[in-house]
C-alpha cells in the first residue's frame, strides 16, 4: 500500500474590491509612487471598506468558491486551520465564526497564529492530520484584513500591507503527490523588531496604549529585511537540499509576498530564474498570511499534476519556514 500524503485538490481566494494605490498613498504620508516601488516592489493593494466586515468574511467569500468548484459541501470538511493575525476577536475563533457562516456542521478548527508564516504552518498542520486517517477534508485558510491593525500615518507599515485570503482543500492522496517535506522555524527574539505592542495580556489596551498608537503594526524594517532575506533563502535551499532537487527539478518559487528585493534574494540563492517565481506583491501588496494561497489561486491554471513546488515564508516573531508540495491536479 502506498503511503497517504495531504494533496491540495482545490484552491480559491478572495480580495476587496477597494484598490488602495501609490499615488492615493501619496496623499497620506510623506512618500511617493518611485519611493515605494524601487524599495518593495508594490503598486496597489487591496483594502476591505465595508463596515463591519471582517476577516471571516473574506473567508467566507473564499471558502465557498472553493466548495462551488470542488463540487463539495461545507458539511463535508472535517477540519478548518485558519491562519490569521487578525482574527474578528480575540476569542471565539475565526475559524469557528467561519464555520457558522459557512455552516460547516460537521467541523472542528482553530485558528493558528504564526505572523506571515501563518499558512505554512497550518499547512503542514493540516497535512498531518489527513496522513494520519483521521480527516479526509481539511481546510486551510489563510487571510488578514491588516487594514484593521495598520497605521495610515506610518509610512514605514502603511505602503506595505493590503487585504486579502486564500484556502486550500487537503484530502488524501496515493501517487505521492502532495505535501512532501517541511522545514518550519521560530526564534522569539525578532519580537522586539516586528510585533503589535498592545492588545495582548503583555499589555492589555487603556486610554494611553490607544492614544500612544501601540495598537498598529511595528516594524524595524531593516532588521527585519536582513533576516528575512537569510532566513526564506536559506530554508528554500535546505528543503531543495533535503530532497535532492535541482533549480531544473523546481516548477516554482511560491514565496510570501513581503518584499520584492527578498523575493529575488530566495530565488536567486534557489538558482532559479524569474520565470519559475510566482508574483503577485505589485497588485496586492503584503496580505501576510493570504499571499501565499492567493498566489496559488492566481497561478493555479499554469499548474501540472505533479509540479515541484517549494512554498516559502519568513514572518514576525521570529518564524519563518518552507514547504515542498508535489501538485495533484
Amino acid at each position: 500500500m502506498n503511503k497517504i500524503t495531504a494533496a491540495i485538490t482545490c484552491v480559491h481566494g478572495y480580495v476587496p474590491e477597494y484598490v488602495l494605490t501609490n499615488a492615493e498613498l501619496e496623499k497620506l504620508v510623506d512618500t511617493n509612487d518611485q519611493w515605494i516601488t524601487t524599495r518593495t516592489g508594490i503598486k496597489e493593494r487591496r483594502i476591505l471598506k465595508t463596515p463591519g466586515l471582517a476577516t471571516s468574511d473574506m473567508g467566507v467569500e473564499a471558502v465557498n468558491g472553493l466548495l462551488k468548484k470542488r463540487g463539495i459541501t461545507a458539511d463535508d470538511i472535517e477540519l478548518i486551520i485558519f491562519a490569521t493575525v487578525t482574527p474578528d476577536m480575540v476569542f471565539p475563533s475565526s475559524a469557528c465564526i467561519l464555520a457558522d457562516k459557512i455552516g460547516a456542521k460537521n467541523a472542528w478548527g482553530f485558528d493558528l497564529a504564526a505572523a506571515c508564516s501563518g499558512f505554512l504552518f497550518a499547512l503542514e498542520t493540516g497535512a498531518k492530520f489527513i496522513e494520519s486517517g483521521r480527516h479526509k477534508k481539511v481546510l486551510v485558510v489563510g487571510g488578514d484584513k491588516m487594514s484593521s491593525i495598520i497605521d495610515y500615518t506610518d509610512r514605514n507599515t502603511c505602503i506595505i500591507f493590503g487585504d486579502g485570503l486564500g484556502c486550500v482543500l487537503l484530502e488524501p492522496n496515493d501517487e505521492g503527490n502532495g505535501v512532501i517535506d517541511s522545514i518550519l522555524k521560530i526564534d522569539g527574539n525578532g519580537r522586539h523588531f516586528l510585533h503589535q505592542k498592545a492588545g495582548g495580556s503583555l499589555k492589555p489596551p487603556t486610554h494611553e496604549t490607544v492614544d500612544a498608537r501601540e495598537h498598529f503594526v511595528y516594524q524595524d524594517g531593516k532588521t527585519v529585511f536582513k533576516f528575512a532575506v537569510t532566513g526564506m533563502a536559506e530554508v528554500s535551499a535546505q528543503i531543495m537540499e533535503r530532497n535532492n532537487l535541482s533549480s531544473n527539478d523546481v516548477t516554482w518559487l511560491v514565496p510570501h509576498q513581503a518584499n520584492l528585493r527578498i523575493i529575488d534574494a530566495t530565488a536567486q540563492r534557489m538558482g532559479l530564474s524569474n520565470e519559475k517565481v510566482m508574483i503577485n506583491i505589485d497588485h496586492f501588496g503584503n496580505t501576510t498570511n493570504g499571499t501565499i494561497p492567493l498566489l496559488l489561486w492566481e497561478w493555479e491554471n499554469k499548474l501540472k499534476k505533479g509540479d515541484n513546488l517549494v512554498l516559502s515564508a519568513f514572518g514576525g516573531g521570529f518564524t519563518w519556514g518552507a514547504v515542498y508540495v508535489k501538485w495533484a491536479y
